[in-house]
């Protein structure tokens, strides 16, 4: 990562891209669906190119275009081998889930999400989520699956969400996270598995009654292309490997295309595989990332002039710009925020074992922030914009950008954000 004194100091006007992009992910596709199906890639293109064109010939940075260019990469590297690797495992269910047989399932997949990364659980769990309630899947079994599969399951390891495995590779101790943020794991966890039962009660007890009465024995489950099984374990080995720079994009991507001429057709075709979801979330992301390194070269030169910050004003202004930006990045410009107003080099490994000592609480606001308010929007953490898109190729209509913050986020997640708020970093905490 660049120190922060290294980075350009973009004019305030240079965010306008950036806005416009978020302006148009929240309201192209519901009030341009058509349109925007056809030229999002135009769009993204053309909002990417103006944050490019100012850094290459107004800021003259293009270092630091090249690595946002890096980052982007590495995180499209990572997002579309587990998308590939997983399509070529089919979970075959029969039978139609109960709310505690879901409740079980997300569970499970928040778990595993710690094993195999958010990206890894969400594209291997989101078809057979679908099927396991397909005579009565609405938007909410999207939304709650995004909540705990895609993006809260995964806080107790680095493996499990991108921000972590940042952390992890600055010098955050492997372990450190599951000893101090598993209680927020928990209470995160059961707090939205609670509302997800009694949601997911209400649309059962409204099905026909013959689905109601199907008796849960009747479910089955079977594998097909395990085989895939030995790419997914490459994947997350190179997520592992720094030097040399490149090799590990380059084992992701060798690891999927084996993955793919060697899972049978019947397999991707029984999953409905296609590459169209991976390819709308490559373009999105291009202008993303592109235009949003403004916003975040500007956070890195004033947050610091805040002064003094709390573990409290550290978990919400984390939180917020995690739900707006990829959570990612905006961890690691805290996490340095944190570090210059203590006076410490966040590049200094000896230096990270003395933040992590004295400084614990506030690593704990930034990393829970950054995990659970990825959730809030569709591109707060990459692998919800994926399972959107995957359940609209299946059929199922999920909620627009708008939709989704303020009919689920808001008032899902919003309380459960005051609740950790006030238990973990709050003169009334207990934790």
């Amino acid at each position: 990562m660049l120190l922060a004194s290294t980075f350009p100091q973009p004019h305030p006007l240079a965010l306008v891209p950036f806005a416009l992009m978020l302006l148009a992910i929240a309201f192209g596709p519901s009030l341009f669906h058509h349109a925007w199906e056809r030229h999002y890639p135009k769009v993204a293109v053309a909002l990417g190119s103006v944050s490019v064109a100012y850094y290459l010939f107004a800021l003259h940075a293009g270092g630091r275009l090249l690595h946002a260019a890096h980052e982007y990469v590495s995180f499209i590297a990572l997002i579309g081998s587990l998308f590939v690797v997983s399509g070529g495992i089919h979970i075959r269910v029969m039978g139609e889930a109960k709310p505690w047989t879901n409740c079980v399932f997300l569970f499970l997949g928040a778990v595993l999400a710690n094993g195999i990364g958010t990206t890894g659980a969400s594209m291997l769990l989101i078809r057979p989520w679908i099927r396991m309630n397909k005579y009565r899947v609405t938007a909410f079994h999207i939304v709650f699956f995004i909540f705990i599969v895609s993006n809260v399951g995964g806080c107790l390891t680095p493996i499990g969400d991108p921000p972590l495995f940042l952390g992890y590779l600055k010098g955050v101790p492997f372990w450190w996270v599951l000893k101090n943020c598993w209680q927020a794991w928990m209470l995160g966890i059961g707090f939205l598995i609670a509302v997800f039962y009694f949601v997911d009660r209400h649309n059962f007890l409204r099905a026909p009654r013959e689905i109601r009465e199907e008796e849960t024995a009747t479910e089955s489950w079977k594998f097909d292309g395990l085989r895939n099984v030995f790419f997914l374990a490459v994947i997350l080995g190179a997520v592992f490997v720094t030097q040399p720079d490149g090799l590990r994009e380059a084992m992701m991507i060798l690891a999927a295309a084996a993955s793919y001429f060697c899972t049978p057709k019947s397999v991707h075709d029984a999953n409905d595989f296609t590459f169209a979801p991976v390819r709308e979330v490559a373009w999105v992301f291009l202008g993303i990332f592109a235009t949003m390194t403004p916003a975040l070269d500007f956070l890195q030169q004033h947050a610091a002039s805040l002064g003094s910050v709390s573990r409290m004003q550290f978990f919400w202004l984390t939180g917020t710009l995690s739900a707006v930006l990829d959570n990612a990045p905006t961890y690691l410009a805290f996490l340095a925020v944190a570090f210059g107003i203590g006076g410490l080099n966040i590049d200094d490994p000896a230096q990270m074992a003395k933040f992590v000592a004295e400084h614990g609480p506030i690593l704990v606001a930034i990393s829970l922030a950054a995990v659970f308010f990825g959730a809030a929007t569709y591109i707060g953490n990459g692998p919800n914009f994926m399972v959107k898109a995957v359940a609209q190729k299946a059929g199922v209509k999920t909620p627009g950008f708008v939709g989704y913050v303020l009919k689920f986020s808001l008032p899902v997640l919003g309380p459960l954000f005051v609740l950790v708020a006030i238990l973990f970093f709050s003169r009334w905490r207990v934790f």
